[in-house]
């Protein structure tokens, strides 16, 4: 008998390896939908009512409004939208991964979920953008402090952010697995490869340029307010925790869910053993977890910041003692 020619060798092994592939299990077991249930339902508690009362503060409480304040109010107004999807996702984990809201309701909170992702990110860093020109180039600042600059860039944010995301509402969807129907995610809809390709564009202009520029802003920062004087005055020790909060978000939130999604992207279009697919799989649930975190990390920041955000919330406190008192 003649022997197997290389080639036909080679396509066999690759055969096999994508059959083992496609056996893999891509359910998630009951622990990691509990583990999300929590977060979500943490995330909820915590941030719907905390994002309503820093809306209401900055309504009633912030006036006149400065650039900064703008740009963080419109953050706010997307973490409460996101918050807002986050019981049906909790549904979605407890009922075993069993999407019955339909198919609109796949992709508009499918779509959500990305677009508070990226306008959050985009929001962060035209704060930071503002942040840098007013402390390093503080006698040129008065005209980016004019609150039209901020107006417009809060506008093309939604903007840039709807078009952005706006591929999901082709690549998510409903269907059909088992017994089961199944609300895709961007790592699993199809076709894959024109979700690959997405993925990476949306990555690199999405993410990894507002991060440069994000670090960049803040290398500077600390470094001019290291050099000043009065190296220890609160002005500055409040703006190098702003600094660490807002770096916190980017790299603890946003960095490992990019790696991991286009990790898993990746390895979808290439055979793998299943332990792999299963540990990127883990892995990836865990980071989609921490960017669903920045909207509490984002709370943190209206905190730290100087635009009189803690008076008003003293003012506030305040009334509420002196009412109660009444």
């Amino acid at each position: 008998d003649s022997e197997p020619l290389p080639y036909m060798a080679n396509f066999s092994t690759f055969q096999n390896l994508t059959n083992t592939f496609r056996n893999c299990s891509d359910e998630m077991s009951s622990f990691q939908n509990t583990y999300l249930s929590f977060i979500y339902i943490a995330l909820f508690v915590v941030c719907f009512p905390g994002n309503i009362f820093v809306i209401s503060v900055y309504v009633f409480k912030m006036r006149p409004w400065r650039s900064s304040t703008i740009i963080m109010f419109n953050l706010a107004v997307t973490d409460l939208l996101y918050v807002c999807c986050l019981p049906f996702l909790v549904h979605y984990a407890i009922n075993g991964e069993d999407w019955i809201f339909g198919n609109f309701m796949c992709k508009f909170i499918r779509f959500n979920f990305y677009f508070n992702t990226y306008s959050s990110i985009y929001f962060l860093t035209c704060f930071s953008l503002f942040r840098f020109v007013v402390i390093v180039y503080p006698m040129s600042c008065f005209s980016i402090q004019k609150r039209r600059w901020a107006i417009a860039a809060c506008t093309a944010v939604w903007v840039l952010s709807l078009l952005a995301v706006s591929p999901m509402t082709f690549l998510v969807t409903t269907k059909q697995s088992f017994n089961r129907l199944i609300c895709t995610d961007l790592t699993n809809s199809e076709p894959l490869n024109s979700a690959r390709w997405f993925n990476w564009i949306l990555t690199i202009f999405g993410f990894f340029l507002p991060l440069i520029a994000v670090t960049l802003c803040y290398a500077v920062i600390i470094y001019t307010l290291a050099q000043g004087p009065h190296t220890g005055t609160n002005h500055k020790q409040k703006a190098r925790m702003l600094a660490i909060v807002l770096l916190a978000v980017f790299y603890v939130c946003f960095l490992p869910f990019h790696i991991f999604r286009g990790v898993r992207i990746e390895l979808k279009l290439h055979p793998v053993d299943c332990s792999t697919m299963k540990l990127v799989r883990d892995m990836f649930i865990v980071t989609t977890s921490l960017a669903s975190l920045n909207t509490f990390g984002n709370l943190l920041l209206y905190v730290v910041l100087g635009d009189n955000f803690q008076q008003a919330i003293l003012s506030i406190c305040k009334l509420l003692i002196k009412s109660h008192k009444k």
